[in-house]
């Protein structure tokens, strides 16, 4: 969405892969909700004081006002109130959920750090973690009372959030964490000194990546005096030296109820939660200090600027970066969408001008919100190789060519429809909402996130025209190139802008109607849930899962699956499976691409195609009344796609750019060695894994008629399944899906491709990678035992215990006690069909820690071995997984995806309600039992990628 791009410094998308779908897939990028920790207030807690008064909703709810507490504006079932100390609270209540999200947003960020300071906003959000006086080990409690959570940091903000299912109790301590950590947060030197190098490993983290390096490097060339310079990690030397004294203070000077907005949205009681927040922060009082004043302004750019970098790995890439006005300007919105229109893909200006002439891989570009004026950015990828200067030519050209080819109205049109769908999705989602508003709070006022979306929808052709032209120019560009001036036109100086003034008459719109509770219990979820299957006139049928209810914004989450072949019939044609999946929405015999992609924004739909070996998955996201119209869509895709050459060229160029960058990073190196060890199977046959050198000869070799050949042979009617689940007209699916599988040939019979237990020899492999800075290590241990089997329950709680959680011992360990890794975990799995499953782990680490990594992981793992677990850990784990599971069965688009599976192993959410209750008896008896069976640190296979050279032991 135009100037509410979710955008937080340390999750700026990780490559530039992440790109690919432009500046559209960037607006919805939500950090991962990972689960972490609370704690309760600063003072005991009391009784809610007895409201003053109450005021009305516009939904006609009255809400009490408990003593002192004052109400603000109400726009679109946002509500938004102020405590006596100046804590700003916005509500929005969605009885549709059945989940809750809390984000509590202080308004501070690396904007705010001063010199030898930078770093430090980020590194406070990691400290308070660490825990307060009364709650030691907040990460330990998240995990323990199964809530997603976790804490993100901005140039503008700092957040902290979880998501849980709707529980009360829940609410109310976490509400009461965030009451204590605002002001009694422990931050110790012990805890400084261990975090530290957590810190430093997740620098380096982002070193490793050529995108990251080049933004932090660009942005910092073209901001000369503000503090938006500086990356939000920090400098090293600032990170490594900083004094916990000043630390302190800057904790102290920032976190205070002043600076703070606590957003809820989801299921919960509006009075009963006004009173609760009143009620926790009731004991911190408003501070005296005043926050000191900012006035660094960053001039106008006087001329061109360019910088360089000279990495091992990867492949080219070149960005354009220009100063932009700030994100509560009406400018910015028009701004914005101007640069989507040039970033646009397959239709914008890039794509057109770098991918279309070969002159790049990849194009992209998106416009960042900030709250001072920020910056809008365009690049390429290039594949090994290419002339960047070339690229970075034709790709500044084609920006300015926009003064000579103004927009036109289809081109806005386009842009417009897909930011108002993004936004209405958004809107629909507690999680993405509170993050929404954050962000909007971070730019000034929350009512920008609703007031935004008006200025999308009031601003005209020539708006965009005259703001785009005026600060597009050369000379307020800054050039970066991963591996060379027009004359000068200067832009716009900026201008302050008076938010309030602009959104005192702001009051939105009417708000819809409210939604009715769903209760997603496995019980409900089967009594509500339409099995029947859809028979076909040529005798197959459509396995179907169809779950009407109601949603906010009348959302639908949908899922089909169609399968074929079998191991021999797809024999050698692996590449060729997944190139057609990939392709189908690429053009067919009556569309092209970019009609494809008109016809999904115009109904507002958001679909994924893609596939593999004997297997084709749309996944479909969009409002219920367009689900037909979307399923007529698909299913034309799949029976009469053309694999345009042109797009089939840009298609193997990209997947092989991909290939060979992944032979110079850790991880893709790392994963694919224990791969290839773990690799009984034949060449031709589709389970098998190729060498970097085999898939890239794979990708030379597709052509058109292969894949016209595939879909010939192996796509039509058979083995098929749908999932539904939201507001939706379960007949007029239904009436959709028969239609649009009728009368199409049937597909080859469809067997799955079991893969077996097989004893494979442990073997650990060291693969150096110059000039990286992370280091990855992956781990893997096969298991003989099917997901039936009540071991594996057992087997699950352990793993839990051992490295799935941030309660876990491998985490406590080795991120918490020593510092040595960012990232640290286990995953254990187990197939519905065979008795085969695998138990993995995974870190990240600086090279030169590799020995004390080793030394830490088969210490705890020993550990676990010999003393167990204790019945205290067990009920914990037991209690947080259940909230977990309830929190994922509140999810529309996990229920849509399980019910896929389910339909395929013969199963409904009885299997559901059978581990839960398999879960709610286990034991530590039961755990200990499973982990000494199943757990061998011997027979695990291992892969160490990094840079081990430079630092020898």
């Amino acid at each position: 969405m135009p100037g509410l791009k979710l955008f937080n410094d340390r999750l700026i998308p990780a490559t530039v892969q992440t790109l690919r779908n432009g500046v559209a897939g960037l607006a919805l990028t939500i950090a991962a909700l990972a689960s972490l920790p609370l704690v309760h207030a600063q003072t005991a807690p009391a009784p809610a004081q007895s409201p003053a008064k109450t005021v009305s909703a516009k939904s006609g709810t009255s809400v009490a006002l408990p003593e002192g507490v004052i109400a603000g504006p109400a726009i679109e079932g946002t509500h938004a109130y102020t405590l006596p100390n100046g804590l700003k609270v916005l509500l929005t209540p969605d009885e549709a959920q059945a989940s809750v999200t809390v984000n509590m947003t202080y308004l501070v960020g690396s904007r705010h750090e001063n010199y030898g300071e930078t770093g430090m906003a980020h590194l406070l959000e990691h400290m308070l973690f660490r825990g307060t006086p009364s709650l030691p080990n907040a990460l330990a409690e998240f995990s323990k009372r199964g809530l997603r959570a976790n804490g993100t940091t901005s140039s503008d903000r700092t957040n902290y959030y979880a998501s849980f299912a709707a529980d009360p109790a829940l609410l109310d301590w976490y509400v009461r964490w965030q009451a204590d950590v605002m002001v009694n947060a422990t931050i110790a030197r012990s805890d400084l000194d261990a975090e530290m190098t957590v810190v430093r490993n997740e620098m380096e983290a982002g070193e490793n990546n050529p995108f990251e390096t080049l933004m932090q490097k660009t942005q910092a060339a073209a901001y000369q005096w503000h503090s938006y310079a500086n990356d939000t990690i920090g400098a090293r030397s600032d990170v490594e030296n900083v004094d916990i004294q000043q630390l302190r203070a800057f904790y102290r000077q920032y976190y205070q109820p002043d600076n703070a907005v606590l957003i809820i949205s989801g299921k919960f009681d509006p009075a009963q939660t006004l009173a609760l927040v009143a009620d926790a922060f009731k004991g911190i009082p408003k501070p005296e200090r005043t926050l000191p004043p900012e006035y660094t302004v960053e001039p106008v750019q006087e001329g061109q600027r360019q910088v360089v970098v000279k990495r091992n790995g990867g492949t080219p890439l070149v960005v354009s970066q220009y100063h932009i006005p700030q994100g509560a300007s009406p400018d910015f919105v028009a701004l914005d969408l101007g640069v989507s229109i040039i970033a646009d893909v397959p239709s914008g200006r890039l794509y057109k001008a770098l991918v279309d002439k070969r002159l790049a891989v990849l194009s992209f570009g998106f416009a960042r919100p900030m709250q001072q004026p920020g910056y809008a950015l365009f690049g390429a990828q290039l594949e090994s190789g290419a002339d960047p200067y070339k690229t970075l030519s034709a790709m500044n050209a084609a920006i300015a060519d926009v003064a000579q080819t103004p927009f036109t109205q289809q081109e806005l049109d386009r842009v417009k429809s897909r930011a108002l769908a993004q936004w209405n999705q958004v809107y629909a989602d507690p999680a993405h909402l509170t993050s929404a508003l954050s962000e909007a709070a971070a730019l000034g006022d929350w009512r920008l996130f609703y007031w935004q979306r008006d200025q999308v929808e009031q601003t005209t052709l020539d708006n965009i025209q005259r703001v785009t032209t005026a600060y597009l120019v050369p000379d307020n560009r800054t050039e970066g190139i991963y591996l060379p001036t027009d004359q000068p036109t200067r832009a716009p100086a900026a201008t302050p802008i008076n938010i309030e003034q602009m959104l005192a008459d702001y009051t939105g719109r009417a708000l819809e109607g409210d939604t009715a509770a769903f209760d997603a219990t496995p019980k409900n979820i089967d009594a509500q849930t339409q099995r029947e299957p859809l028979a076909l006139a040529d005798g197959t049928q459509i396995d179907m899962a169809l779950l009407p209810k109601p949603t906010r914004g009348n959302r639908v989450e949908a899922k089909l699956v169609m399968q074929f072949g079998d191991a021999a019939s797809l024999a050698g044609k692996s590449t060729v499976a997944a190139a057609a999946a990939s392709l189908l929405d690429h053009g067919s015999k009556t569309l092209s691409r970019q009609d494809i992609q008109d016809k999904f924004t115009e109904l507002q739909a958001d679909v994924g195609l893609g596939g593999g070996n004997g297997v084709v998955v749309a996944e479909i996201s969009v409002p219920g009344n367009n689900l037909p119209q979307v399923i007529a869509l698909v299913t034309h895709l799949l029976r009469e796609p053309v694999f345009p050459a042109d797009e089939l060229d840009t298609y193997k160029t990209q997947v092989i750019t991909s290939i060979r960058s992944g032979m110079t990073e850790p991880g893709a190196l790392a994963s694919r060695a224990l791969a290839r060890h773990d690799n009984p199977w034949p060449k031709e046959d589709p389970r098998y894994t190729p060498t970097f050198e085999e898939a890239l000869q794979r990708v030379e070799a597709l052509n058109q008629k292969a894949l016209a050949d595939f879909h010939a042979q192996f796509y039509g009617t058979g083995t098929l399944r749908f999932s539904a689940i939201g507001t939706f007209d379960a007949d007029a699916v239904r009436q959709a899906l028969k239609a649009g599988f009728s009368d199409w040939k049937k597909a080859p019979a469809y067997t799955r491709l079991d893969d077996p237990w097989r004893n494979v020899t442990p073997q650990s492999f060291t693969i150096n990678t110059p000039d990286k800075a992370n280091a990855v290590y992956i781990a893997s241990l096969p298991l003989k035992l099917r997901d039936d089997n009540p071991e594996f329950q057992a087997l699950y709680v352990a793993n839990y215990l051992l490295g799935g959680s941030s309660r876990s011992r491998l985490w406590e360990r080795i991120r918490v006690t020593e510092g040595i890794s960012y990232s640290v975990g286990s995953g254990v799995n187990a197939s519905a069909y065979e008795p085969s499953g695998e138990w993995s782990m995974s870190a990240i680490l600086a090279p030169e820690n590799r020995d004390r990594f080793r030394a830490a992981l088969n210490d705890e793992l020993n550990k676990a071995l010999n003393s167990g677990f204790s019945d205290e850990e067990v009920k914990e784990a037991v209690q947080a997984l259940m909230n977990l599971r309830r929190l994922n069965r509140s999810n529309d688009e996990v229920l849509a995806a399980v019910w896929i599976n389910y339909m395929q192993e013969g199963r409904s959410f009885a299997w559901s309600a059978q581990i839960d209750d398999l879960l709610s008896k286990m034991t530590a008896k039961d755990v200990n039992a499973a982990l000494r069976t199943y757990l061998k640190p011997d027979a695990f296979s291992n892969a160490l990628a990094g840079d081990f050279d430079k630092n020898k032991p």
